[in-house]
């Protein structure tokens, strides 16, 4: 018995994980299915520095991590603009830190047919312009550039720009970062074009946030691992992040008609 009680205070002052603290999940968006091994080495590299007990969980859809930021649970997230300016516009969390990685900001860029006029279609045709539910550089650019009329939502960006090719949309609104690294595939096909006001590298990525269940002194804690476990984040660095960072994203919302505090999938 003396031996138990001497290793759990031992782990107490030497930052180990206590078997009696509350566990944080550490959410991460659907899309993390495939990097499951890195989202356990990250939650691990902050659960062993901070001497808190994060566990990764994978969300299955993002009601599921506004739900249980909603339910005033301790947890944390680590995910793109469009739910970071529902967890702000809620109230729900306060973000903590950002990945450095070269593309930490991004924007919505219009791809139309190359034979075809860009400004023609975004006047004209805005109903059949096509984007990617629940993302800032899909939903909210192409809602913001039509006054709320896009209304072709699809699962991703590839989806999208897959419907623009086959004639099923006119056009589509999609990531910068994902057209850089995809436009090979539609060379010829497809062009690109900067939407005035709202093609602007302004939208953050790769946030962690901690909900409003997180003390101040754990979310200290929680960001000091955080920029220590760069490594495992795959960033350049990691760095304090500044919650105005959220207003261009909010901007989008208002112009395109969203309304965060009621958003839903």
């Amino acid at each position: 018995m003396k031996k138990i009680v001497a290793i759990v205070v031992l782990g107490l002052f030497c930052g180990m994980p206590s078997a009696y603290a509350e566990m944080i999940n550490i959410w991460f968006a659907p899309g993390w299915k495939t990097k499951a091994a890195q989202a356990k080495e990250i939650a691990s590299s902050i659960s062993e520095s901070s001497g808190l007990v994060i566990k990764p969980r994978i969300a299955r859809s993002y009601p599921e991590i506004l739900t249980e930021f909603s339910s005033g649970k301790a947890a944390l997230v680590y995910v793109g603009s469009f739910v970071q300016a529902i967890i702000s516009a809620r109230e729900l969390g306060t973000p903590l830190v950002q990945g450095v990685t070269g593309k930490e900001f991004y924007s919505g860029i219009l791809i139309y047919p190359a034979d075809k006029d860009p400004v023609s279609i975004l006047k004209n045709q805005p109903k059949k312009i096509a984007y990617a539910i629940g993302a800032s550089s899909g939903e909210s650019s192409a809602k913001a550039a039509t006054g709320g009329l896009a209304s072709m939502g699809v699962a991703n960006h590839g989806t999208a720009a897959n419907a623009v090719k086959a004639g099923k949309a006119n056009a589509a609104v999609v990531k910068n970062w994902w057209w850089e690294a995809n436009k090979h595939k539609y060379s010829g096909v497809l062009k690109s074009y900067k939407i005035p006001g709202i093609t602007i590298e302004k939208n953050s990525d790769n946030v962690l946030t901690a909900s409003k269940g997180v003390s101040v002194a754990d979310a200290k804690k929680i960001a000091a691992s955080a920029i220590a476990a760069k490594d495992k984040f795959k960033a350049k660095n990691m760095v304090a992040f500044d919650k105005n960072d959220i207003a261009f994203s909010l901007e989008l919302m208002k112009k395109g008609g969203i309304d965060p505090q009621t958003y839903s999938w």
